[in-house]
């Protein structure tokens, strides 16, 4: 049983999971209610990340609510401890599907040659669950400073690193997305940050399997000039997220002017996924409202 999008919805966490699948045990209870028309999205292609949209609750429940939400797709971060069977069917019920996870975390660093070895073993088991789940990108994270080690020590680490993995991903047909962060809020103490140096790893390492996850909440914080750096980087762009800022909350809640954003991520040809990695500000309903205000724009 499948939650119907175009009427006004109540949606319990539990309910809407017990509904979907027999013999779920409830879990607390959520309250999401929709409007009219609420599949009716613009030109761009979101996934939720469930993980920030619809934390407290188990994770097939976050993925029925993102179902009753009227999205297609979404993201979240590690795979490990999650029950990925189950997930791939209640996925394939709901004709949704995953944009990507998360393979590589911020430790230990792929920044450290020493875990190289690690990385290539977490790179293929992480393959073999995204094509359980027939999922066409993971996120792989740099991380955090080493002491005694300068950025471009650590940053040639990190092309050595995917070199390595690389024939692994492209075996697979899997992409690495490559996320730089931000150091002024979310991230201080990480290798990584702006789009100018990951452009630089992406391009050596010289792999269609390896580009980058541009979150653009991050670049905005590191850099700005949104528009203009998504230009000068196009090239290496494998996955867009988002948030506002400040804040971390749905578009519409802070300074970027997403309509525009949008509007030249596909002007310059973007088509896949854009991820929500961002905290809804007034609950799910209002940021849905918010996403969609967003995405109104003429190409």
């Amino acid at each position: 049983m499948s939650v119907d999008r175009r009427a006004f919805i109540a949606l319990a966490g539990a309910a809407a999971a017990s509904a979907a699948w027999p013999g779920r045990t409830p879990a607390a209870q959520t309250s999401l209610s929709l409007p009219t028309g609420s599949d009716g999205w613009g030109l761009s292609r979101f996934a939720v990340n469930i993980e920030m949209w619809w934390g407290g609750m188990p994770f097939l429940d976050k993925i029925a609510s993102a179902h009753a939400g009227g999205f297609r797709a979404v993201e979240f971060w590690p795979w490990q401890g999650k029950p990925i069977e189950e997930a791939k069917a209640l996925l394939d019920q709901f004709e949704m599907e995953v944009a990507q996870f998360t393979a590589w975390g911020f430790s230990p660093g792929l920044n450290d040659s020493k875990h190289h070895e690690h990385f290539e073993r977490a790179v293929r088991e992480g393959c073999e669950v995204a094509k359980k789940l027939g999922c066409k990108k993971m996120t792989v994270v740099g991380g955090n400073d080493i002491a005694g080690m300068t950025p471009s020590e650590m940053h040639q680490n990190i092309i050595d690193g995917l070199k390595r993995a690389a024939p692994i991903a492209e075996e697979y047909q899997v992409m690495l997305i490559l996320e730089p962060m931000n150091i002024r809020v979310d991230h201080k103490g990480h290798c990584l940050y702006g789009s100018t140096d990951g452009v630089r790893i992406c391009r050596e390492v010289n792999s269609p399997m390896v580009k980058l996850n541009w979150d653009l909440y991050h670049m905005q914080i590191s850099e700005g000039d949104l528009c203009g750096r998504l230009r000068d980087g196009f090239d290496q762009v494998g996955y867009l997220q988002l948030a506002d800022h400040p804040g971390r909350n749905e578009p519409g809640t802070g300074e970027i002017h997403y309509n525009r954003v949008l509007k030249e991520a596909y002007n310059l040809g973007y088509r896949d996924y854009i991820g929500l990695e961002c905290s809804p500000r007034n609950g799910a309903v209002k940021a849905i409202e918010r996403v969609k205000a967003a995405d109104v724009w003429t190409p």
